[in-house]
């Protein structure tokens, strides 16, 4: 295997020169080109509501991309909706959390932000129980935040605020490239919706969900991000070249299950009730 051009599914950065993958370009001597197979789009407010879902009879807004912040605001401001100053808001990422100053002014005490970890931003809810929760989530998404938040039993309504849409691939080539790096499911999808599975180059993944997806459609994973050893796609693909550049062929990357999660969602189980019980006898003392 040889790898000299590599396909990213993203929208080609601003400043190319400011991207990772343009230092890798050049410390590796490869071509970078960028193609987004999806984009994605604010729902409409006919959409929105037959969700039968109330913004102001929440406390608090989970945030996990820039896109469900667009849309929310763009929905309040189509209806009509003021947006409290008491409004909390709890995000994935600190880059989403500084996004919101395009729509309101920034306070770190209505604002908190995990460090893009599953496990952190569940932490961080869980530290903000007291709130009454609106989940704003693209369609389609992975099910595992509501999910989880429905097992720990915090008050979350789940909306969709966008959807997910394929981009036209008619004048893409698989062929033209060695490697593409992938970062959804909905990449993949789209791309087997439109390839043979067989004729597409190997590919890299970001994500464990995309990396399922990957695996069930039988394309040939050969680098995966995040991962202890590649935090990022960047990485992951540097990696990659230098087995390669050792004469080493890559192994393919399965999904595998991750024994610790559960572990981790019974743990913050059994601090809600620990909190719960601890309450319940201040709570009698006063009546």
């Amino acid at each position: 295997m040889e790898v000299r051009n590599i396909l990213v599914s993203q929208p080609r950065p601003a400043i190319v020169e400011k991207s990772p993958f343009y230092e890798l370009s050049r410390s590796r001597r490869i071509e970078i080109a960028y193609k987004p197979f999806i984009r994605v789009e604010g729902v409409s407010l006919k959409e929105f509501r037959s969700q039968r879902v109330e913004i102001l009879t929440h406390t608090a807004v989970i945030f996990t991309s820039r896109t469900t912040v667009d849309s929310f605001f763009h929905i309040c401001e189509e209806a009509r909706i003021t947006v409290p100053e008491t409004m909390k808001y709890i995000c994935q990422t600190e880059a989403v959390a500084l996004y919101l100053q395009k729509y309101i002014v920034y306070r770190k005490r209505k604002i908190s932000f995990a460090d893009g970890t599953f496990n952190s931003l569940i932490e961080l809810i869980v530290k903000h129980k007291e709130e009454k929760f609106l989940l704003a989530l693209s369609e389609p998404h992975k099910p595992e935040l509501p999910e989880t938040l429905a097992k720990l039993k915090l008050p979350v309504d789940p909306v969709i605020l966008a959807r997910t849409v394929a981009a036209d691939l008619d004048e893409f080539s698989p062929s033209d490239y060695d490697l593409l790096a992938l970062y959804s499911p909905t990449d993949v999808k789209t791309l087997v919706a439109k390839f043979d599975s067989a004729s597409l180059p190997p590919v890299a993944v970001f994500g464990d969900a995309t990396l399922r997806t990957a695996n069930h459609e039988g394309l040939v994973v050969v680098a995966a991000a995040p991962t202890p050893a590649a935090p990022s796609m960047v990485k992951a693909i540097d990696l990659l070249l230098d087995k390669l550049g050792r004469g080493e062929e890559p192994e393919p990357v399965a999904a595998s299950d991750d024994p610790d999660k559960e572990e981790f969602i019974r743990s913050q189980q059994h601090k809600l009730l620990k909190k719960s019980r601890a309450r319940r006898p201040s709570d009698a003392s006063r009546k």
